[in-house]
């Protein structure tokens, strides 16, 4: 009899769903994140919120802006806390040079989408995207009813 493989957990800490529906996504980068020993604790217990979480470019870095991460009581009272603080991304030069010419020239924006683990390290991924307008948003879900009253129908069509 074969053995089955545990189920490993999930990797993924955190998602921001809204940035499918108010950005048109193009390029996907990923980054790690330099973080304090509280966060690492915080994050470990799933106290992270990207939800309004974008990436900006400042003197040749990359950090990343709005990431809420709440400090654990019992693992954070000898430091001060500040759960929005700017925390800097871990980039290669080559990649941060391709974010500053499509953010200056092509106007741009960097939106975070997901941040997970990857083995020991925490990673966040980020998109170069543009804003959609209203019009946008409403042939989005136009084409997404669609699909949905498309499978209902070839669902039924088979029987």
């Amino acid at each position: 009899m074969a053995k089955k493989k545990p189920k490993t957990p999930s990797n993924t800490i955190a998602l921001n769903k809204k940035a499918r529906h108010e950005y048109q996504l193009d390029k996907k980068f990923e980054a790690g994140v330099e973080l304090q020993g509280w966060e690492v604790k915080s994050i470990r217990e799933g106290k992270v919120n990207i939800s309004d979480t974008y990436v900006f470019l400042k003197d040749g870095e990359v950090f990343l802006l709005n990431a809420e991460i709440q400090p654990l009581n019992q693992a954070s009272s000898h430091v001060v806390c500040e759960p929005t603080r700017y925390r800097k991304l871990l980039l290669k030069k080559r990649e941060i040079m391709e974010l500053v010419g499509a953010v200056e020239r092509q106007g741009y924006t960097l939106i975070a989408t997901a941040m997970y683990w990857k083995k020991s390290w925490v990673k966040v991924e980020f998109h170069l995207a543009k804003g959609k307008h209203s019009q946008d948003k409403r042939s989005d879900i136009k084409d997404r009813d669609w699909g949905r009253q498309k499978e209902r129908l070839m669902k039924h069509a088979g029987r």
